[in-house]
């Protein structure tokens, strides 16, 4: 078993190199969280409860040898809803077309049945790397560490294939992150960089604000409204008759939940809590855009929209 900790070689010849890698793992396994800190700029959503990312966001990673584009996909798992089963599929495509697959698997928590469920799958894509990547090792103490490293390994050769690299990091403590960097890059094809210098993802902006305003939407409702919250940006217009050098964007978004009781945790009493969701979203709006806004948030039911195939397609599914 390898398992690398600080130490990188420089070699001597310099080939640009250009690629995709994704991020796997059951829920909440700090799958955007690594994303965000390699990327060193917040473009995933992170939120402390599982499927929090629908939409594929890609972070870019630029480097003067290398373009590393991140594509981060929802968490695999067994399908309750058309919603899941969307996702899962969403899952299996991305695997086919990367260069790279990292599988993310928290420090702190026993290999259970929904890593293997994802391993299994993993083995069964035989041409693409994989990299074991060790989360939240800032969690434990070195002896927990050492059987996660060993207990990792061990599902590698149950599963009939080899780990390229497995790797111990800490997102939030910016442990490893930059060898993680440094250890998926040669695993990419060579050629040149496939994004302008300077972007951070491809994600459309409204889709991004979008997320933004979800990730404030659920804080401190997860457990209430784990994953009813879609939230739909109508529109984004400059206002008129502002001077040039004070423009203001006036953006009106939705925030869709499954059913009517749902109403009163989002708006909370007299408003208070939507009224919070704007003013915490707007500040990440207006950072991610670098422009003034106005945000106009309305609460809207759209009955079990996890369920309906037509529903699911008007909210971006």
């Amino acid at each position: 078993m390898s398992v690398r900790m600080q130490s990188s070689e420089e070699s001597g010849e310099t080939v640009h190199r250009a690629g995709f890698a994704c991020f796997v793992g059951r829920p909440n396994a700090g799958k955007s969280t690594l994303t965000n800190a390699l990327v060193g700029h917040k473009v995933a959503i992170t939120a402390n409860q599982p499927q929090t990312t629908r939409h594929t966001v890609r972070g870019i990673v630029h480097r003067p040898d290398a373009q590393l584009i991140l594509v981060d996909t929802p968490g695999l798992h067994k399908p309750r809803t058309l919603l899941g089963e969307r996702l899962n599929d969403v899952v299996r495509t991305t695997w086919a077309e990367v260069d790279v697959i990292g599988f993310c698997l928290p420090a702190n928590e026993k290999l259970g049945p929904g890593d293997r469920f994802i391993a299994k799958e993993l083995a069964s894509i035989k041409k693409t790397p994989k990299i074991a990547i060790v989360t939240k090792t800032d969690l434990v103490d070195g002896k927990t560490l050492a059987e996660q490293l060993i207990a990792i390994d061990q599902l590698g050769k149950e599963l009939g294939f080899e780990w390229a690299e497995i790797v111990p990091v800490s997102a939030v403590g910016d442990k490893q992150v930059g060898l993680l960097a440094d250890l998926i890059v040669p695993l990419l094809p060579e050629g040149p960089a496939l994004y302008p210098d300077g972007e951070l993802t491809d994600e459309p902006e409204q889709v991004m604000i979008a997320e933004l305003i979800r990730e404030a939407a659920l804080e401190g409702v997860r457990d209430e409204l784990p994953h009813s919250i879609a939230v739909v940006v109508e529109e984004m217009l400059p206002r008129e008759d502002r001077p040039a050098d004070k423009p203001l964007l006036d953006i009106h978004a939705f925030v869709y939940i499954e059913r009517p009781s749902q109403k009163g945790i989002i708006i909370g009493p007299k408003g208070k809590r939507l009224k919070e969701v704007g003013i915490k979203s707007r500040k990440q709006i207006e950072a991610l855009l670098g422009t003034p806004v106005f945000l106009d948030l309305h609460v809207k039911v759209a009955k079990d929209w996890q369920r309906d195939p037509r529903q699911l397609r008007k909210l971006g599914f």
